[in-house]
């Protein structure tokens, strides 16, 4: 959702956080994180600037339990050599409950506490139930050693396994280590070398989770490995027939492969959405679709695949393929063109790819940025579907532009009365309706495949309202 400006809607905002929804913050601070690399003394006679309220300050001092205690003299001693310095010796501000964070930096700190597993690049953070903040993050347990099996590419490790998700405090820097997979030998190991390191997963908060979600970066080797071994024919897979390749896209002047990225949608043969990790294919050196591969992460389906396969005989487009057809366009080139003058210049967001039934629907927000002091504005939704392109200023008017229908006003959906069909009409024209009135309550919801659904239907039932008007000769 964005504002009437292009700028984001944000759930929670400004400082102190201020929450528009049920999701309240009630710790904000993050004495924790991605970016903290530097030591910090709390709880010391100096107090700690909070943020600031008008034209004063408000302060606040650590009521965690994290870092340890620095009263002591010898202590004091201690971390002034070990971190170089002799401001903790001869500071005045520190008391004797004072303690020192160190070693804030998250990915820092896990692998400080356990060396031998291996951290996802990505750290995410959750807001748990009561309104604080935890960093969860997933560890693997890899090898280079395992017998007769394929090396990872641009990997030193034949092997590898989602084993242990940890959760870090961004308050107080408390580290958990929950067992994702407790029947995997080398945890299993290290979890007798050390007792009590690890956890099982149900130990979990239910709060914390219900957020956990599929590694990215274990869904990425696991689909460079499908690529090849999805063929199951042996003839087949001797001579490489059907050899899958992730998509590459231009970035600028080069190229790279497209990565995977998380949406919501309603898989073939489920009844409601859910949330997912997707990941188009194409040929071996071709830029068509040929399939895609989907990883689930609600709690009932955590952790299984889904591959679906595009026909062969039936052309879609693939990404590459979307961005040449979007270049090509008269209308949508021509806008981002006047738009790249000097002084702001066009942003091209990520184009998503997202299955309806055999076909794809692509999706791609336009920003506009100024040269200096950027503060990029979505300025339009770009939604390729078939040989369909409409680039409108929200995604709604998009997809009614593509699949028929007169486009909705954005500011004031609500003002726009409900179509009504009179009593006489026929039957199937009251039928359309309520099809087109389920599309359109599916489109707010975000369910494609259903909207894609219903607005078949509505074709259909228009055809045969055509067929029995049309006169025969």
């Amino acid at each position: 959702q964005v504002t009437a400006g292009g700028q984001p809607e944000f759930f929670i905002q400004d400082i102190p956080p201020v929450a528009s929804t049920s999701i309240k913050v009630t710790r904000p601070e993050i004495y924790f994180g991605e970016l903290a690399n530097a030591y910090v003394l709390v709880k010391t006679s100096a107090q700690e600037l909070d943020y600031p309220a008008g034209d004063q300050n408000i302060y606040t001092t650590y009521e965690g339990r994290g870092g340890v205690s620095i009263g002591s003299l010898w202590r004091k001693l201690l971390f002034s050599a070990h971190h170089a310095t002799l401001r903790m010796l001869l500071s005045q501000d520190l008391k004797p409950e004072s303690r020192i964070l160190y070693h804030r930096q998250i990915h820092e700190r896990v692998k400080k506490i356990a060396p031998f597993i291996t951290f996802d690049r990505d750290a995410y953070m959750v807001i748990a139930q009561g309104g604080r903040l935890f960093w969860i993050i997933d560890g693997y347990t890899t090898s280079d050693r395992f017998p007769y099996s394929e090396p990872i590419r641009r990997r030193q490790m034949n092997y590898i396994r989602n084993s242990v998700k940890a959760v870090v405090d961004a308050y107080n820097g408390t580290v958990d280590f929950y067992l994702a997979d407790p029947k995997e030998p080398m945890v299993a190991a290290y979890g007798n070398i050390f007792p009590g390191l690890f956890k099982p997963l149900e130990r979990m908060p239910d709060d914390l989770r219900a957020h956990i979600r599929y590694p990215q970066d274990f869904f990425v080797i696991q689909a460079q490995l499908y690529a090849t071994y999805h063929m199951q024919d042996p003839q087949v897979f001797y001579n490489k027939e059907d050899l899958l390749s992730i998509p590459r896209r231009s970035q600028g002047t080069s190229e790279a492969e497209m990565e995977p990225y998380y949406t919501i949608m309603r898989l073939p043969g489920e009844s409601k959405e859910e949330f997912v990790l997707l990941l188009p294919f194409t040929p071996n050196k071709r830029d068509n679709m040929r399939a895609w591969l989907a990883a689930r992460s609600d709690p009932e389906h955590y952790g299984r695949l889904i591959a679906l396969d595009f026909p062969k005989a039936k052309l879609v487009y693939g990404p590459k393929q979307i961005d040449a057809r979007i270049d090509q366009d008269t209308v949508i080139s021509q806008q981002i063109s006047l738009w790249n003058q000097a002084g702001s210049k066009v942003i091209r967001g990520s184009l998503l790819a997202i299955p309806i039934e055999e076909s794809l629907l692509y999706v791609q927000p336009l920003y506009l940025s100024a040269e200096q002091g950027s503060l990029p504005e979505l300025k339009r939704v770009i939604a390729v579907f078939g040989n369909q392109i409409a680039m409108e200023e929200t995604l709604e008017q998009s997809l009614q532009k593509i699949f028929g229908g007169k486009p909705v006003s954005a500011q004031a959906p609500s003002a726009v009365p409900p179509l009504e069909v009179a009593k006489d009409q026929p039957a199937p024209a009251r039928e359309a309706l309520d099809h087109f009135q389920r599309a359109q309550e599916f489109l707010r919801q975000g369910n494609w495949a259903g909207y894609g659904e219903e607005l078949k239907k509505v074709e259909a039932l228009l055809r045969q309202m055509q067929t029995k008007q049309t006169p025969s000769k």
